[in-house]
């Protein structure tokens, strides 16, 4: 029986491993080319045949959320596999390539029923085992949180449905059954997933609130970061929409609503827009970009960069419709400490220079 072939997405590398902002993105797990003499067979008993273990309930539930592709397109369970037919099945997580340990780590589960998880992840935690990081994750903990209850299935497993970058704190939701995955999965790709982000950035941008569209692709001279590519020449679509809420001058705290979810999205097209998030390393924004010269300014930025070590981005709220029950669902999170003390002090930094100058 030949066997399916696994593919990962080109920013699912070692590079990007510890970055684990891969939403919206949909992988191949398996890929199968239909023989010259295949027979016209339903895809669901075809994909039984060819995929190890697979039941053909759960190839039913991928082809209903539209995970099941032949020739690049979404198809039925009924579709008749036809002699060369490219057939993909896709998943909005990477192949598993290790085991995921059960581990007693602390998490701040939100909100949790039968068939879903909803988590406010601290920055510094990464999402999924892979490269340099394959213990300590929210899956680990996600792991022992579902396996220790009493009564609980020893081999149940949390199912990602998107993925946030370990230095960037918020809400993000994880699927405790394929049905629900796979569901969620599907709103993710077709952009009905309601998302917000709030930021510090340098500078304010010119417009109070604007649109920022361009490709988001790997950078050609740096595999560790992404770029924007306005002419669509590399990468992906992508487009975030941006709402100033309130300017420190050399600061700024914006809104990000993402209509797309590439890697590093946000991080990549407030660069390209001039405006870099504070602290950010990898983007240049652990460095003074606005402001002035003098040693007290700079004692005072380095001050909040210590305060805030890390890309200054959280994951605000997440709205989505119950991938069962069909309700409408909205969760927001507070600003996380560390971001909420930065702005405190540029405020005091602002009133403090106003002051001066009244003087």
């Amino acid at each position: 029986m030949p066997e399916a072939e696994d593919f990962f997405e080109e920013h699912d590398s070692p590079e990007f491993a510890d970055d684990e902002n891969v939403e919206n993105e949909l992988y191949e797990h398996h890929r199968i080319i239909a023989d010259k003499g295949q027979g016209l067979l339903r895809i669901d008993k075809f994909l039984m045949i060819r995929i190890e273990n697979a039941s053909r309930n759960k190839i039913q539930q991928a082809a209903k959320a539209g995970n099941i592709l032949v020739n690049g397109e979404p198809v039925r369970q009924n579709y008749r596999v036809k002699p060369l037919d490219v057939i993909s099945v896709v998943m909005a997580h990477p192949p598993r390539d290790t085991e995921v340990l059960p581990e007693e780590i602390p998490l701040n589960i939100v909100y949790e029923d039968e068939h879903l998880l909803v988590i406010n992840k601290d920055a510094g935690m990464v999402v999924h085992p892979g490269y340099a990081n394959f213990e300590g994750t929210m899956l680990n903990a996600l792991v022992w949180h579902m396996r220790s209850r009493p009564g609980a299935q020893t081999d149940a497993m949390p199912l990602l449905v998107h993925r946030i970058d370990k230095d960037t704190s918020g809400i993000i939701l994880v699927a405790k059954t394929e049905e629900a995955q796979t569901r969620l999965a599907r709103n993710f790709f077709d952009h009905t997933i309601r998302r917000t982000y709030q930021a510090i950035v340098w500078g304010t941008p010119r417009e109070p609130e604007g649109t920022i569209t361009g490709h988001v692709g790997r950078n050609l001279n740096n595999r560790l970061i992404m770029a924007v590519f306005p002419d669509g020449s590399h990468g992906k679509h992508a487009v975030t929409h941006y709402r100033v809420l309130r300017s420190f001058d050399y600061v700024s705290l914006i809104e990000c609503r993402l209509e797309t979810g590439r890697t590093h999205q946000i991080r990549a097209h407030l660069k390209y827009l001039g405006h870099p998030l504070f602290g950010d390393e990898r983007y240049g924004g652990n460095q003074i970009l606005k402001g002035t010269t003098s040693g007290s300014y700079r004692k005072f930025v380095e001050n909040c960069f210590h305060i805030c070590p890390r890309q200054a981005l959280h994951a605000k709220s997440l709205g989505f419709n119950h991938p069962v029950t069909g309700k409408e669902m909205f969760f927001d999170s507070a600003l996380p400490a560390d971001m909420r003390a930065v702005l405190d002090r540029w405020e005091r930094y602002l009133a403090g220079r106003g002051e001066q100058q009244i003087e």
